[in-house]
């Protein structure tokens, strides 16, 4: 019989924590004077308490290691479970949001998507910002551990080819996890931290620069501002442009780089791959505007840095409206969307080292037909891969594509046009933030959308962020009776 009390237990502890964090914009509310902190002082009593009632609960089926199933359903249920809590502040503060518009912008918070609902963003409560800022740091440590730990031990998209740089953690997922996620912390917190100086040091108010250095490392892309990046023209984009790469590589990596060694890397070859990437976009967009438009080149360069790398990493910030550049440029930063960073990373989408496997596979399947008789094999940094990493690579990409245009027709169904619901579909799955068109675009933001649609939003975010399949699988049949 399936037990879910370790499940619950380990939601429960998380949740206890978010509420605690509450306490954190309160604080800034109750100095700053303006009369909101109440509405966090409520949903942290709700929350935390709620976290702890379930916890203390199931803490009697704490003791065992997790099965898959328990570990599929961990995965899933946090990510759920926190949005629930986490729109509390947004629901019951100064927004007067309904609680649709606050699950959603809470979810887009924890996913690192990006997308929000919310206008008029500079009258919000100090503490509001915090928090809205705050959600996406948190979700954006948390699926480095997810990408790290659970979805290499549940074989979901390919990521097991990670499994042994994620210090093996088959059979220990819990314990693993938590050692690796206090590695992590190092780099995550250092560079948010230095983040946060660099763009007090280029100008950038200290508030903003603490609201918006959350917010880059975790690739989340909510701002201050409803004009977004676009307040902060200049020095800020090229410190924002750095940290968003940071933040877009493999933490992995960081890790063993804090342990003496280097090596790991400089030869990773996913990494140089996205680094080559957004340097073949970035010059091949600076000068199509310079052509095209005539624009000056330090100005083209910089916009077109900061916007490949915004998108590419799912960031989802924008310093201009990219969509007046032309139908070429609207069409790159649309496929850019669906590249992604690195695995391991805060950066979302299908990521990189997919599309190398895609790559490695056609190149085999080439040299098949070319030479019958000849055995070839996809090769990803020199060593052969499974067929297993294959098939779930497949899986990933077929499974993708048919949730995308599933989402699609069933956004069209709620009365939405062809490019709101097509962009819309990408964007929430891939976690990128901004759409196409003038209603979600990068000018725009995803408050005019109906109920249903937002609800189909949410749970594309949830389901992109984790992946797909570690979603989809607790929906089967099988699943249940394993």
């Amino acid at each position: 019989m399936f037990d879910a009390r370790p499940v619950a237990y380990v939601i429960g502890l998380l949740t206890a924590c978010l509420g605690a964090s509450m306490l954190v914009p309160m604080g800034l509310d109750l100095w700053v004077g303006n009369g909101h902190w109440p509405a966090f002082a409520e949903s942290a009593i709700i929350t935390g308490g709620v976290g702890c009632l379930v916890a203390l609960a199931t803490a009697n089926g704490v003791g065992g290691r997790l099965t898959i199933q328990q570990t599929f359903l961990l995965t899933t249920g946090v990510w759920l479970a926190l949005p629930v809590f986490g729109a509390l502040p947004l629901y019951l503060g100064a927004t007067e949001a309904r609680y649709v518009d606050a699950f959603f912008e809470a979810m887009s918070g924890l996913t690192t998507t990006g997308a929000t609902v919310f206008t008029g963003l500079e009258s919000l409560p100090d503490g509001l910002k915090l928090w809205r800022s705050m959600l996406q740091w948190f979700g954006g440590i948390g699926i480095i551990v997810v990408a790290m730990v659970f979805l290499p031990e549940l074989r979901v998209g390919g990521m097991q080819i990670f499994r042994s740089e994620s210090f093996d953690t088959m059979g220990k997922v819990l314990p693993r996890a938590v050692q690796i996620a206090a590695q992590i912390a190092y780099f995550y917190i250092g560079l948010t931290v230095a983040c946060g100086v660099a763009y007090a040091m280029v100008g950038m108010p200290v508030f903003e620069a603490i609201n918006h250095a959350l917010t880059t490392m975790s690739t989340g892309g909510f701002s201050t501002s409803d004009a977004s990046f676009g307040a902060f023209q200049g020095a800020p984009e090229y410190v924002a442009s750095f940290f968003m790469i940071l933040a877009s590589l493999p933490f992995v990596r960081y890790v063993q780089l804090l342990s003496g060694s280097a090596k790991p890397l400089l030869r990773d070859s996913q990494l140089r791959a996205y680094l080559m990437a957004i340097f073949a976009f970035t010059l091949l967009l600076t000068v199509f505007r310079i052509y095209a438009f005539g624009e000056d080149a330090s100005v083209g360069f910089r916009e077109g840095l900061f916007n490949v790398v915004s998108i590419i990493s799912g960031t989802g910030y924008a310093s201009v409206d990219y969509q007046l550049w032309g139908s070429f440029a609207v069409a790159v930063f649309f496929f850019l969307g669906l590249v992604g960073g690195c695995a391991g990373s805060t950066a979302c989408s299908v990521k990189i080292f997919r599309y190398q496997l895609l790559f490695a596979s056609i190149k085999a399947q080439i040299r098949r037909i070319h030479t019958p008789h000849g055995i070839f094999e996809p090769r990803y940094e020199g060593k052969p891969v499974g067929e297993d990493v294959m098939s779930s690579v497949m899986s990933f990409f077929v499974l993708f594509l048919v949730s995308m245009g599933g989402l699609s027709v069933l956004l069209g169904m709620t009365g939405l046009d062809f490019i709101t619901s097509v962009s819309g579909a990408a964007s929430a799955l891939a976690n990128i933030g901004p759409g196409l068109g003038e209603e979600i675009g990068p000018a725009g933001n995803f408050s005019g959308l109906n109920d249903t649609a937002k609800w189909l939003l949410a749970a594309s975010m949830l389901i992109g962020r984790l992946e797909l399949l570690a979603v989809y699988a607790i929906f089967t049949v099988r699943f249940w009776r394993a």
